[in-house]
């Protein structure tokens, strides 16, 4: 399981680089939950927690669309049977780097929860 949850992260990262929205979604449960500051901050109204797969779609087609240089780069996988804890640096041209975390809850090889921890 260890290895299939590496995996997974692997594809993540490189689904969110290269902006690829199908290839990011594919990782992801029907009713996936997601967690971030950042989506508490642009959509108050969500109170950061979005739900389901056309919610998350919605959230980084429009993140994508705004900020076309975003780019994560991983500075640490740890990984277990059930989760994987991702550190990486959120880069985006012209912005101050963020450092991030981020846990990814698995389950039967998708991703069913994601929280976004970050200052």
């Amino acid at each position: 399981m260890e290895q299939l949850n590496r995996s997974i992260a692997t594809r993540w990262f490189d689904a969110f680089n290269a902006h690829d929205l199908e290839a990011l979604l594919a990782l992801y449960a029907e009713d996936a939950e997601h967690y971030s500051p950042k989506l508490k901050a642009r959509r108050p109204e969500t109170q950061g927690l979005i739900r389901g797969k056309r919610a998350l779609r919605d959230w980084w087609r429009d993140a994508f669309d705004r900020l076309p240089t975003l780019h994560y780069r991983v500075t640490k996988l740890t990984v277990d049977d059930e989760q994987v804890f991702m550190e990486y640096t959120r880069q985006v041209e012209g912005e101050e780097d963020l450092r991030v975390g981020e846990v990814l809850e698995v389950k039967d090889g998708r991703i069913i929860a994601s929280r976004v921890y970050h200052g």
